[in-house]
C-alpha cells in the first residue's frame, strides 16, 4: 500500500529580510501576497506565504524570514532548487525582465524537453522557470505588470540534492505513491498522481555539488498534497510502517501537516489541500491581516507588537 500523494503542496525556505523578500516575489516575480503569519516554533519571525490569486496548493512559496541571517549554501543533503511553471515561449521576456531589475540569472538550458532558466532571489535561493512543453492549465499568478501569457502559474518541480539517491527514491516510489518519469545525465524525475507541472521531483545526483549549508537561501521544507485528513492519516502509518519517523499530525490551521526526513536527510512534510488559506480573512483580501493560529490568538497584541511592519 501507497501514500495517495497528488504532487507538491507547499516549499519552504529560509530568508533573511522580510521587506526585501516580499518586493521580489511579489514586485519581481508577480507572485500574490496571500498570507501574513508567524512561525509557529518562533512566533517573534514572520511566515510569509506567495502563491497564485486563489492561494491554490501547488502554488505556495513560503518563508521564514529573520533579519540578519548568514546566507546558506544550496548543495547536497538538501532540496536545491525550486522550478516554477510558465508557458511555452515566456523566457525571453523574463530574461529580459531579469537584467532589467538587476536578477542574478544563468543561461537557459535544456532538460526533458522543457526550456529552463535558472535564477537566484536576493538571498542566493536557487529558482528555476521551466517553459513546459506540457499542458498546465492553472490560471497565471494576477501581476500588474507580467502578461498573463508570461506569468507563473505554479510549482513544475523540487529537485533534491543527493549524494546518493538510491534510499530516498524507494521512499517516493515504495511509500509515497510516486514513479519514474525520466532520466538525463545526472538528473532522475519522479511524478505522482495524473502527473504533469506541479507534481515533480528531480533527484540530481551531481558530484561536482557542494554538501549544502543551512540558513538564509536555502529550503527548509518540502511539503507534498493529499487531499484530505484521512489521506494523511493513511499516509502517516504507511510511513510509520516503512520505518521512518514521522511527527503526530499538527493543525496548522490552513492545512493539517505530518513531518519526516527522509534517508539523505531532506525533511518532507505532507499536507491536506483544506481548509486553505481563506478561513481567516476573505479571499479578496489575502494577505493583509496578521494570520495566527488559535492557540496564539491570546498573543496576537504583543506578536504584533515585536513583528517588523511589513504593509
Amino acid at each position: 500500500m501507497k501514500a495517495q500523494v497528488t504532487g507538491l503542496h507547499h516549499i519552504t525556505a529560509i530568508a533573511s529580510d522580510p521587506h526585501q523578500n516580499l518586493d521580489f516575489y511579489t514586485r519581481v516575480l508577480g507572485l500574490r501576497f496571500v498570507k501574513k503569519s508567524v512561525n509557529q516554533d518562533d512566533p517573534g519571525t514572520y511566515h510569509l506565504y506567495y502563491g497564485d490569486y486563489a492561494a491554490s496548493p501547488g502554488t505556495i512559496l513560503t518563508f521564514f524570514p529573520w533579519a540578519g541571517l548568514r546566507r546558506g549554501r544550496p548543495g547536497t543533503g538538501q532540496a536545491y532548487a525550486t522550478a516554477f511553471s510558465v508557458p511555452a515561449g515566456s523566457l525571453p521576456f523574463w530574461q529580459k525582465r531579469f537584467t532589467r531589475l538587476a536578477v542574478k540569472q544563468q543561461p537557459i538550458e535544456s532538460r526533458f524537453n522543457d526550456q529552463v532558466l535558472p535564477f537566484a532571489d536576493p538571498d542566493g535561493l536557487l529558482l528555476e522557470l521551466v517553459a513546459t512543453s506540457e499542458t498546465d492549465s492553472r490560471p497565471p499568478a494576477p501581476a500588474q505588470d507580467v502578461p498573463a501569457g508570461f506569468a507563473l502559474r505554479g510549482f513544475h518541480s523540487s529537485t533534491l540534492a543527493l549524494t546518493a539517491a538510491t534510499a530516498t527514491a524507494a521512499v517516493l516510489t515504495e511509500t509515497m505513491g510516486y514513479r519514474l518519469a525520466g532520466q538525463s545525465g545526472h538528473r532522475v524525475r519522479y511524478t505522482a498522481a495524473q502527473g504533469g507541472p506541479g507534481t515533480y521531483v528531480d533527484l540530481l545526483t551531481d558530484p561536482a555539488l557542494p554538501r549544502g549549508l543551512n540558513g538564509a537561501g536555502t529550503i527548509h521544507h518540502v511539503a507534498f498534497r493529499v487531499t484530505d485528513a484521512a489521506q494523511e492519516n493513511s499516509a502517516r502509518e504507511i510511513l510509520r510502517q516503512s520505518g521512518l519517523q514521522v511527527s503526530p499530525v499538527i493543525d496548522r490551521a490552513y492545512f493539517k501537516s505530518i513531518y519526516y526526513r527522509e534517508p539523505a536527510g531532506v525533511l518532507f512534510e505532507i499536507a491536506t489541500d483544506g481548509p486553505g488559506f481563506a478561513i481567516d480573512e476573505p479571499l479578496e483580501q489575502l494577505g493583509t491581516i496578521l494570520g495566527l493560529p488559535p492557540h496564539l490568538e491570546p498573543h496576537r497584541a504583543e506578536i504584533e507588537a515585536a513583528l517588523p511592519k511589513l504593509n
